[in-house]
């Protein structure tokens, strides 16, 4: 088991932020396991997901992870998250997975809020009664993929489905003002694409809107945080906003900052000590 845990540590946070497969009349028997490509949860070319369904799964006990690529809300894919993915296939064989493909964000066509609601359609299309999983999830989202997480977890799971959320450099409150210390030709495209071509000043109830922190609340489901102190794109503060907020309302957390770090592609201790508290925070909320 330990050498599993060095090797997912290892593939666990490097991320790169840069044919279809139909099963509407597919039944999948329980007594096998299934690894599934490209499975279409719309009718877009960017909504597919592939799926891990365990062996022996039943709608009252087989929980989800949800795995969510980072890009800047404009890119990447759920290509990144592969190698987590057959990981946490090995760790945690009796559960079902979820890596997920979302609609890309333009300035004419921003990420929110039809993100969210990709994450919203994929997870009713894996409630088929076909996939017989449960519908409890644990969200597991990588920088812009983070942020999502954190947003749907707290604004949008409407009937608190989401039991953990693990947040690696995601963005908590963009109408931070550290956002503009040294971004800015980054945010402007960035952000472009998240929210359209209007600044916070422009438009700061918008901001405010596509913000995790907004929609925390006593009943916000347990969150474990990882940041790099020397992320050149996500600032310190993000850590601090979200974790105080969690922490005023009373909800389980844990936040680590790891000194020199940046935006992923940490050093093998820290892979390591990352997955280690990661490891336990699932073993013990979900």
């Amino acid at each position: 088991m330990r050498n599993k845990l060095l090797y997912f540590a290892l593939i666990f946070v490097v991320f790169t932020f840069t044919s279809c497969k139909k099963d509407e009349n597919v039944e999948y028997d329980i007594n096998k396991s299934y690894s599934l490509t490209n499975i279409s949860y719309g009718s877009h070319g960017k909504q597919k997901m592939d799926i891990y369904l365990p062996e022996g799964r039943s709608a009252e006990s087989t929980e989800v992870f949800v795995l969510i690529h980072g890009g800047g809300w404009h890119a990447g894919s759920k290509n990144d998250m592969t190698a987590s993915f057959d990981n946490l296939k090995e760790i945690y064989p009796d559960y079902a997975i979820i890596n997920m493909n979302y609609r890309l964000g333009t300035v004419s066509s921003p990420g929110y809020d039809k993100q969210i609601k990709d994450i919203k359609k994929a997870l009713e299309h894996f409630q088929d009664p076909k996939y017989n999983v449960s519908d409890e999830y644990f969200l597991i989202g990588a920088s812009a993929g983070a942020h999502l997480a954190l947003l749907y977890g707290y604004g949008f799971d409407t009937h608190n489905n989401v039991k953990g959320i693990c947040n690696i450099v995601g963005p908590s409150d963009i109408t931070d003002p550290a956002f503009l210390d040294g971004n800015e030709p980054y945010l402007e495209y960035a952000f472009a694409t998240l929210v359209g071509p209007y600044t916070y000043q422009q438009k700061p109830e918008l901001y405010e809107e596509a913000s995790p922190v907004t929609y925390i609340s006593s009943t916000s489901p347990p969150t474990i945080s990882f940041y790099g102190d020397a992320d050149p794109l996500i600032p310190n503060s993000q850590m601090t906003l979200l974790h105080d907020k969690l922490n005023l309302y009373g909800v389980d957390n844990q936040a680590t900052m790891y000194a020199g770090e940046g935006h992923g592609n940490w050093s093998y201790a820290n892979n390591l000590n990352f997955i280690l508290k990661l490891y336990d925070f699932i073993n013990t909320r979900f």
